[in-house]
């Protein structure tokens, strides 16, 4: 059943929410144009839809969300489980902005061995209507070539279609390398590749230790017949399918299992799959779901899931392994058993070689999301370019910040963003000395001033300068780069808004009395916010370690002549600091290796201090 909510001039939740049944279904929210901006799913319609209206602590998502909502459409279903697959289905449909959209709804391919006297195998992808039999599925073709490329030097089984095979006078140049028998032409008989087609579907049934077995007892029969040419040839299999084994199985239990897993890192989101079938790893994919605004990882993967497994073009295996963990799985695994007919475990919070699994897959998804923050980052830097009314995208961008703990261990650090993202190399950090403890504006003159009293030497300049801080240590950056000459540098300061809260930065410009705010989903800020968290990391990693090395240094370290071994020495001796600063000359004098002349030493400094 579905009822339409009639749009006011101004929407009315109040009323709208006293309208709404306790029953489940779908929503579907509208902006002032009349297009779906986002679809949601709900056990009780009432609270999920009031909980929109009625929270005070949103989500800049939210607050977004709702402010753009002139309509709102439900659909009643019997169960949550129906709510469910009408949302994916709506979902796919409408792609709505402010969901977490899965793009590539690409199906996986499988390798096929076609019903054929003289069997083909080779790549497929989509409905599985051809006689013979599938393995997989894989991650990408990629993983289906290079298993089809790895079988052809072990089972020389034909790749062609039928219509080259049947059309062949003489061999073709797959024979000539040895990667086909050329059953085409009959130097194969039926037999012996049914024997080469029988072994390559145990290997890729997961079977490859059967099949070695097999292949030791014909190389041995070779051997003691003397035929030494097909007993070399038996090992060489053997050499191969050991070494595939070795790189492809991931346990000794066998299993069908897929794994998935989530991270977020600065706005970008990554969900990585790991495909086992069998026991054996067929590869791994990552995808990167569209979204308006950033997301936790629970947030992504709980929208990913439903898309992922609901939709036709996916293979269902016996256990998805999840990462983080969910809420609630239990709909989603009653709507996949409903919809595709058969029933597959949903596990969290696994132990032993499934959690080693998980890490495979969340080590899988960091490298993934590398690989792609270069084309993410040149999006961010037009993005900033335009917000700071740049004529071209700038190619260095460096952010300093300060760190001290009550003024102790005051260090700066300069991180470096070059046009490919980070750039570690050029990262600096300066320990600040002879300041009065806690002066940010003079801890940030001195750090400025070391690393552009460089810059004929080194003959390097950013593009911009950003100062995690206010108006004074902007004017302090202004003021220092005048007094070198170079006017040149844009300078720009982060200053955190407020309950420092990210999204509320304001963007503070030398001799400009107005800060700019950029909006919370701005590509650019989510930039700025990222470099301006990178050098807070830089500068406290950095305070903590030049913390940690003062609180270990003794006093004794400070005289001239004392070093490790004398220091334990004196100390073992005394029982401690204490006795040591009491000691008088002759008492020191008679620790092993302190001479009276050093002893007198230790005593004014005692003395004087």
């Amino acid at each position: 059943m579905s009822l339409k909510i009639q749009p006011f001039p101004l929407f009315d939740a109040k009323r709208f929410l006293a309208t709404l049944p306790n029953k489940s279904g779908v929503y579907r929210m509208q902006d002032a144009t009349g297009t779906i901006i986002y679809v949601g799913k709900a056990r009780n319609l009432k609270k999920r839809v009031s909980s929109y209206f009625t929270q005070s602590d949103q989500s800049p998502k939210t607050r977004a969300l709702v402010a753009q909502i002139a309509q709102i459409e439900i659909t009643i279903t019997h169960t949550e489980c129906e709510a469910l697959l009408l949302e994916h289905t709506l979902i796919k449909t409408h792609q709505p902005r402010y969901n977490i959209l899965l793009r590539d709804d690409k199906s996986y391919p499988y390798i096929y061995l076609s019903a054929h006297p003289f069997p083909q195998l080779g790549l497929h992808r989509g409905a599985k209507r051809g006689k013979g039999k599938y393995f997989g599925p894989y991650p990408h073709a990629k993983a289906v070539y290079e298993s089809l490329n790895l079988m052809q030097k072990i089972f020389p089984i034909r790749q062609c279609d039928d219509s080259f095979f049947r059309n062949r006078s003489r061999p073709c140049l797959q024979y000539q390398i040895k990667r086909c028998s050329a059953p085409c032409v009959g130097l194969i008989d039926a037999q012996t590749y049914a024997e080469d087609v029988k072994h390559a579907v145990l290997f890729l049934e997961g079977k490859s230790h059967d099949v070695i077995n097999t292949l030791v007892d014909k190389m041995k029969t070779a051997a003691e017949q003397l035929d030494y040419e097909k007993a070399a040839h038996y090992r060489d299999q053997i050499n191969h399918l050991r070494t595939i084994q070795a790189q492809q199985y991931v346990s000794t239990d066998a299993g069908n299992v897929d794994i998935v897993a989530c991270i977020v890192e600065n706005g970008i989101s990554c969900v990585q799959t790991l495909t086992v079938r069998d026991g054996r790893q067929l590869g791994s994919r990552a995808y990167f779901p569209k979204q308006e605004i950033g997301e936790d990882p629970a947030s992504v993967l709980d929208a990913f899931l439903p898309q992922y497994y609901l939709s036709n073009t996916h293979d269902i295996p016996d256990e998805i392994l999840i990462y983080p963990t969910l809420e609630d799985i239990t709909t989603l695994a009653e709507a996949i058993k409903q919809q595709r007919q058969r029933h597959t475990r949903l596990s969290q919070n696994v132990r032993g070689t499934r959690a080693r699994w998980i890490e495979m897959a969340l080590e899988n998804a960091k490298h993934s999301l590398q690989q792609h923050k270069p084309s993410h980052h040149r999006e961010r830097l037009a993005a900033l370019s335009i917000a700071l009314h740049l004529e071209t995208l700038p190619q260095r961008l460096e952010c300093f910040d300060i760190s001290h703990t009550q003024g102790e261990a005051t260090v700066a650090s300069c991180v470096v963003f070059d046009a490919e993202g980070i750039c570690k190399n050029a990262y600096r950090r300066y320990n600040i000395t002879g300041i009065t403890g806690g002066d940010d504006y003079a801890a940030m003159q001195q750090a400025l001033t070391r690393r552009f009293s460089k810059v004929q030497e080194e003959g390097i300049l950013p593009d911009i300068l950003f100062i995690d801080g206010g108006a004074g240590q902007v004017k302090i950056a202004h003021d220092l780069l005048i007094s070198f000459n170079l006017t040149q540098v844009r300078i720009v300061g982060v200053a955190k808004g407020m309950g420092r809260k990210a999204g509320l930065e304001s963007l503070i410009f030398p001799n400009e009395e107005n800060p700019l705010i950029l909006p919370k989903d701005s590509p650019a800020l989510h930039l700025i916010q990222q470099i301006r968290d990178e050098a807070h990391r830089f500068a406290i990693t950095g305070h903590r370690q030049q913390r940690h090395k003062a609180r270990q240094k003794s006093v004794l370290e400070d005289i001239a002549g004392i070093g490790a071994k004398r220091r334990k020495q004196l100390l073992n001796h005394f029982g401690g600091l204490q006795g040591v600063s009491r000691a008088g000359v002759e008492e020191l004098a008679r620790v092993p290796g302190i001479s009276r002349q050093l002893a007198q030493k230790i005593y004014e400094f005692f003395l004087t201090t």
